[in-house]
């Protein structure tokens, strides 16, 4: 018997039309089962929003930061994270809004790079600890945690404590400030409290890898996982922004022969946790979206003007996801591996009705990924075909796939509502997260997740196989991060503008014409507020000191002792804008009005031999205390100490030393610099005048009014002209004293002519 082309193409459309069924039949199931999720989210949602939020206010931050701070464990594993881990936890520490806790990185043997890293941390933060694995790596991530959490279990018979919290995060995390304020708030009253994971957006729309990150974890974290919840068949622990309590934990370690918490071996060790927790009775655990209120600016879409917006902002851990395909398919198919079968292995189908519901869920993934591409492939094929028989009309008719009225027709219609409805929901949790951009753009990536997640489940079936075959763990697949940008690493820090105005100092006009005037001229928007007589210098450094969660303190460089001065010399004080306060627990306390940059606070740290203690200040402050101290400093090396007016009303008893201390706070808010002084009189421009700091910190030689005049930034009048208004704005500290009534002005003038006296006699 023999066949024509037109024979094979026959067998090649029955074996589609085969294909098609089955493809349908998956996507009804699969759609179903998506369905009963999606009415049970949005029943749920309505209910809460008509009868539960009426009678149970949500969480206030108030509320979580008046709660007494318990002691928190927090847990990173880093394996070849020396490019980043540095900048990450040095971010994190200078944003938390939490004090009492310790950090704990476990690292490896044969890692220097990171190990280097930690140490680095270790010399700036006392709350930095190293926990080096006994093995080489990579192991696997459990592993890491296990010696992690040994070696806090180590540190707390040593000091006679126990830490009551346990957090788990990665070297990449960006962690929101009030993350440890909320798990102290819940814990140990909750066993498991797990916080949303929010991917940054891609800078550009195409570039799809990053951005469906976005989208499934939006749908996941805003509605798959309150369904979990609902279930209470166990929440999966996404393995950062997850915290325990240590009676957890303990159960977990209790419920193996080793004593571990953490399953070796595992690949998504996280997820085993929270389904290990409910399999051992462990109640309590919980995924929390808890927004908070903050105000900030967007245009309005009508005039095109910047307008006051009150923004929920979630509690949650942002993360920047590879944009690499390569590296996406590595990542996502260490997660398969993990979840679908890994789990499958440990943990079985046990359990009622609606565990094992859960358990298929979780794993439908391994079927449904394949499908989606056998889908596109038919897809592929019948449109081949219509446009052939388009351009060749007298070409052989084959009777079409799918028939009008059949079982396969109502399948196909049924399924293409269930996809409508899934492209809805997921632009819906997108646009909840994220906005209306990026929840249109989420029906584009939709195919291309689907893409990604087939070769990332093939890959982990060929990754699990090689496992099976070998009996040897699937080692720790670890993904390459990338530092975030400046953006990204500020996400979650309130812009300073919006912060004034939002403690009501400033109006939100008042703001935008300060900005206005920023775009103009380039200086800095405290400067404005402050030369508008907005806000005080006191007001800003507060408010800075907030955004950054560094400390803000008075500084008198008279107080500071001279042994400090001479650690710190003058020239690296004045070239950093920096000044010595106080040695404590081994460490150089310096104030800036600003924040150096890393390699400036390095530079600090080799010259004084010590670790560096940040604090702000105010820049007049700053900078009178720079002048005056390093006078003091020469003038006893000098062997010419002049008299002071204030000691010497001291000595008189005619003053206290409280008095003393507010006449010289006053004093040192009516110095000006310099610089400020040449920019408020139009005699310099800001783009030169930072430009000549660049030049003078480089040549640090002359002082700046000289040096400025010696590169022709200026002239010597209007040098005299600015150092004139410098002295007359710098009241004395006798003008002060008799304005506060606290010493008559004849004493004050006959204590002048005894310190003239005795300087007469030198």
């Amino acid at each position: 018997m023999s066949f024509t082309y037109v024979d094979y193409f026959a067998f090649v459309m029955l074996a589609f039309k085969g294909l098609l069924f089955v493809v349908a039949c998956v996507f009804l199931v699969s759609g179903i089962d998506e369905l009963v999720v999606d009415v049970m989210y949005f029943t749920r949602t309505i209910y809460r929003a008509l009868f539960v939020r009426k009678r149970y206010k949500p969480i206030t931050e108030q509320q979580l930061l008046s709660v007494p701070e318990q002691p928190i464990a927090v847990m990173i594993p880093a394996w070849n994270e020396s490019a980043i881990i540095f900048h990450m936890v040095s971010n994190s520490i200078s944003t938390l809004n939490y004090s009492n806790y310790q950090v704990f990185i476990g690292t490896y043997p044969n890692d220097p790079d990171t190990q280097r890293e930690v140490a680095r941390l270790r010399e700036i933060h006392d709350n930095i600890h190293c926990i080096v694995c006994r093995d080489p790596g990579p192991t696997s991530k459990a592993d890491c945690l296990n010696w992690i959490y040994e070696g806090i279990r180590n540190m707390e018979k040593e000091n006679h404590f126990e830490f009551p919290v346990f957090v788990m995060e990665d070297a990449e995390d960006i962690v929101h400030p009030l993350t440890l304020k909320l798990f102290n708030f819940l814990i140990p009253r909750k066993n498991m409290v797990q916080l949303p994971v929010v991917p940054f957006e891609p800078q550009h729309w195409y570039q799809l890898t990053r951005a469906h990150y976005m989208d499934e974890f939006a749908e996941n974290h805003h509605k798959n996982m309150v369904i979990r919840e609902v279930f209470g068949r166990g929440i999966p622990c996404a393995g950062v922004g997850c915290g325990f309590s240590r009676h957890a934990l303990e159960l977990l370690a209790s419920d193996n022969e080793k004593h571990l918490v953490f399953k070796l071996g595992s690949l998504t060790e996280d997820y085993e946790m929270g389904m290990r927790l409910k399999a051992i009775g462990v109640e309590k655990a919980i995924f929390v979206k808890l927004p908070i209120t903050r105000t900030t600016t967007e245009k309005s879409l009508l005039t095109g003007k910047k307008i006051p917006v009150d923004k929920n902002e979630l509690i949650a851990i942002r993360n920047v996801f590879p944009a690499e395909f390569k590296a996406s398919v590595r990542q996502k198919s260490r997660w398969i591996a993990g979840i679908a079968l890994q789990g499958w292995e440990s943990l079985g189908w046990k359990g009622d009705a609606l565990t094992k519901y859960v358990l298929f869920k979780d794993r439908k993934a391994l079927l449904t990924s394949q499908v989606n591409m056998l889908g596109y492939l038919v897809i592929v094929y019948v449109l081949s075909y219509y446009t052939a028989v388009r351009f060749f009309p007298d070409a052989y008719h084959y009777p079409p796939l799918v028939e009008k009225g059949t079982l396969l027709w109502k399948i196909i219609q049924i399924t293409t509502v269930f996809l409508i409805m899934r492209l809805a929901v997921r632009m819906y949790c997108v646009f909840r997260f994220y906005n209306l951009k990026r929840a249109l753009l989420s029906i584009l990536n939709f195919v291309w997740a689907n893409v990604i997640n087939f070769f990332a489940t093939n890959r982990a079936l060929f990754m699990f196989s090689r496992y099976l075959m070998t009996g040897n763990w699937i080692k720790w697949d670890h993904t390459t991060h990338v530092v975030p940008s400046e953006d990204e690493l500020k996400s979650f820090r309130k812009r300073i503008g919006d912060m004034l105005v939002e403690k009501r100092v400033i109006s939100f006009e008042q703001l935008e014409s300060a900005i206005s005037e920023q775009q103009k001229t380039g200086r800095l928007l405290g400067d404005i507020l402050m030369h508008k007589g907005l806000v005080t210098e006191d007001e800003l450094i507060q408010t800075l000191g907030m955004q950054l969660r560094i400390s803000t303190r008075e500084i008198d460089p008279y107080e500071t002792p001279v042994e400090l001065l001479r650690m710190l010399p003058r020239e690296l004080a004045v070239l950093h804008s920096v000044f010595p306060i106080e040695l404590k627990n081994n460490k150089l306390i310096i104030a800036a009005s600003s924040v150096p940059r890393r390699e400036e606070l390095s530079k600090i740290e080799a010259a004084v031999g010590l670790p560096i203690e940040l604090c702000l200040t105010t820049k007049n402050s700053l900078s009178f205390s720079i002048q005056r101290g390093y006078e003091r400093l020469a003038e006893q090396e000098s062997d010419n100490t002049k008299p002071r007016l204030g000691q010497l009303l001291i000595d008189k008893k005619l003053l206290t030393q409280e008095q003393l201390s507010e006449a010289l706070r006053r004093q040192r808010r009516t110095y000006s610099r310099l610089g400020d002084i040449l920019l408020d009189e139009s005699l310099i421009s800001c783009d030169v005048l930072n430009k000549a700091f660049e030049e003078h910190a480089a040549n640090p030689g002359k002082r700046l009014g000289d040096f400025l005049v010696g590169r022709g930034y200026i002239s010597p009048e209007q040098l005299d002209h600015a150092m004139n208004l410098q002295k007359a704005r710098l009241r004395s500290l006798g003008d002060i004293l008799t304005e506060m009534q606290v010493v008559a002005p004849d004493i004050i003038a006959s204590i002048f002519k005894e310190m003239a006296g005795k300087e007469h006699a030198k």
